[in-house]
This record gives structure tokens, sequence and C-alpha cells, in this order.
């Protein structure tokens, strides 16, 4: 028989999302109204296993109704988020001045049951909910997963939260890029988010109307990008938008990485840069570079977001009580279900290079380089 729930735990791993606070609420009060306690485990696993870097020890706090009131609206998440030190690979400095990664997960399974804790729910994504996944096999621990990142990149799931307002604010930045550009005769550069799935590229370059758009699943020749430009120079069209994943790849060539430490994860940066500096080359137009980044991951939600939030936290709470673990709630219009986390942690839904938003691209003379 399963074990009666009173307490829960709540973590938020990964990138911040828009919606992150509204799955919170969404959680608390579906589990309060069960009669159940919630808890948020501060900075992904942080505020158990590294209790020292809080006052008082206080990396686990209780969320109350009170405490999430007014939050849905908000970005960002209350209990913080982490996408460093992952607890099986954790990096410690040697005595010799070198750094080794140190499996800790076992101190995270014992707080969690020294804390009386009776389920996790899990919000992140593909790189948490695989941490998560492998924490409650590890300490038999009951676990739901809700799925969470703005690149849309999750398998099994229509959408996740987070990705609507990432692509809302980009077409807007492009869309205020078009008179700029215009006026200067220039070609604008905009990169956006996106290791490995150009999701975020795809849509805001679609919706602003952008000439060319550079996605990691289709590799691009920079000779036809600047092929492109100058074909819209001839017929009088003295400007360009051109939209690129910070993943994308050149034919050939691999991705742009910035960073890449023990204990992290390599930091994509510095294409949008290369590309532009590349087409004024080739072009011998002015052109400039736009970079979005974490922008796309701050401010409020939009309105799908939230409502998904919600009804992602609320099934959450759902499951558990169904008796259900080791489940992610996930979209399937018009419903929210559950399936099997293993089928969607450390999988990445790529953009299929045939779907219906590359072919109305191509049918609109978007080029993708290729």
């Amino acid at each position: 028989m399963t074990q009666p729930i009173k307490r829960i735990a709540v973590n938020t791993g990964g990138g911040d999302a828009p919606g992150l606070n509204a799955v919170i609420r969404a959680i608390v009060h579906a589990a309060t109204k069960r009669g159940w306690e919630v808890f948020g485990i501060r900075d992904g696993y942080n505020g158990i296993f590294l209790p020292e870097r809080y006052p008082n020890g206080d990396g686990v706090i209780p969320l109350t109704r009170a405490r999430v009131r007014g939050i849905t609206h908000l970005g960002g998440t209350i209990i913080g988020t982490t996408n460093r030190g992952n607890p099986f690979h954790y990096p410690m400095p040697q005595p010799d001045g070198t750094i080794k990664e140190v499996d800790r997960s076992g101190e995270i399974i014992e707080g969690f049951k020294k804390h009386g804790f009776d389920a996790l729910i899990a919000i992140g994504g593909d790189g948490s909910l695989s941490m998560a996944h492998e924490l409650a096999k590890r300490g038999n621990i009951r676990l739901i997963g809700v799925p969470k990142t703005i690149d849309n990149d999750l398998e099994g799931t229509v959408a996740t939260f987070g990705f609507d307002s990432a692509v809302s604010f980009a077409t807007e930045a492009i869309d205020r890029l078009h008179s700029t550009a215009e006026s200067h005769h220039r070609v604008m550069v905009v990169e956006v988010m996106g290791r490995t799935a150009g999701w975020i590229a795809l849509n805001a370059g679609v919706a602003g109307t952008a000439d060319v758009v550079l996605i990691p699943e289709i590799p691009y020749d920079m000779n036809l990008v600047a092929e492109k430009i100058n074909a819209r120079e001839a017929a009088g069209r003295n400007f360009s938008i051109i939209v690129v994943a910070e993943g994308a790849i050149p034919k050939g060539g691999t991705t742009s990485v910035v960073e890449k430490e023990v204990g992290k994860a390599e930091r994509f940066g510095g294409l949008g840069e290369k590309i532009a500096a590349q087409i004024q080359t080739m072009t011998q137009k002015e052109t400039r570079c736009v970079v979005l980044g974490h922008l796309l991951r701050g401010g409020s939600p939009t309105a799908f977001d939230r409502l998904l939030s919600l009804r992602f936290g609320a099934a959450a709470v759902r499951a558990l009580e169904e008796g259900q673990s080791g489940v992610v709630v996930v979209l399937n219009p018009p419903t929210v279900n559950y399936i099997p986390i293993d089928q969607v942690a450390d999988r990445v839904r790529h953009v299929p290079v045939d779907c219906d938003t590359i072919l109305t691209a191509r049918d609109l003379g978007i080029s993708f380089g290729d």
C-alpha cells in the first residue's frame, strides 16, 4: 500500500523560465487543499546538501498560500535555481589545486529523508529531470516531474512553459529592429538562445518576417546567406534581418563555445558576432549584432504560459494523489496527462526539418543557409 502523503518538496533546476512561480503557486494551493505541507528546496538541491550557504541553515523553506500569494505573473522563481553543481559529478578542489568530480547524491537523499518528505515535485528541463529521476531511483523517492524550458525541446509534451514568452519577446525585438535596419540600410543579426534545438529562432524568425534563420538542425553555408542578402539588395531591399540560434552550426564546422569548465555545461556564445563579421566582409553591408540572451528568460509569462504552468502544477499534485511516481506531466491537447520520466530525461526534441513551420518559411522565401 502506498504511504499516505503529508509533506512534499518542490525544487526548480536549470535555467529560469517565465511561469516557474505560477507552477509553484498551483502546487501549493492544490497540495494545501489536500491537507499536505509543501516545502521549497532552494537553488535546485543546494538547499539540502549545502545548507551552510543559507542564513540559519534555511535552505528548505515552507511554502504556504500566503507565501505564494500574487506570484503568478512574476518571472523567475521564489525558491531560486541553478544549472551548476551536478550532485552526481560535483566539482571538489583537491589539495594539489586540481578539481575532481565526486558523487554527493547520497547527501541529498539523506537530507530528503531527514526532512520527512514523502514526495518530490521536480521542475526542470531534460538535465534536471534526469538528475531527479536518478535520485528517486537511488533513494526510493516518489517523484513527479514538471517539464520546463524556454527552448521547447523536451520530448513527450507539445509545449513547455516559458517558450511562448520567449518567442513573444524575441518577435517583438525583431519587429523593433526592422525599422532601424531599414533606416540605416543595415543587416541586423539577432542571436537567440537554442543550444541544440532551434524552436525559438524558427518561430520568432518566421513570426518576425526575418530573411534568414539559422538553426542547429540545418547546417548553414555562409555563401548562401550572403547570396540571400545580395539578392535582396539587387531587388531594392537594402536591409536584412538574420535570426541565429546560439547553437547553429556551419557546414563542416562546430558550435561556438565561449566557456567549458569542470562541473559546468558548455556555455555557448559569440556566434551572432561571428556571423555579423562574416556578412560585413562578404557583402560590404554595414552589419550589427544584437544578442537577446537572458532577456528571453526574464519578465512576466504570457497568458498562455501562465495557464500552462498552473495546469502543470495542479496536475503534478493530482498525479501524486493518484499514486503516480516516476512520471512527468505533459501537454497532450486538449488535456494534461502523464508519461514515464525516462521518456523525457536526457532527450532532446529537435525541430523536424520537414515540419510545417519550416515548409512555410521556405514558401515565404526565408533562407536557412542551405
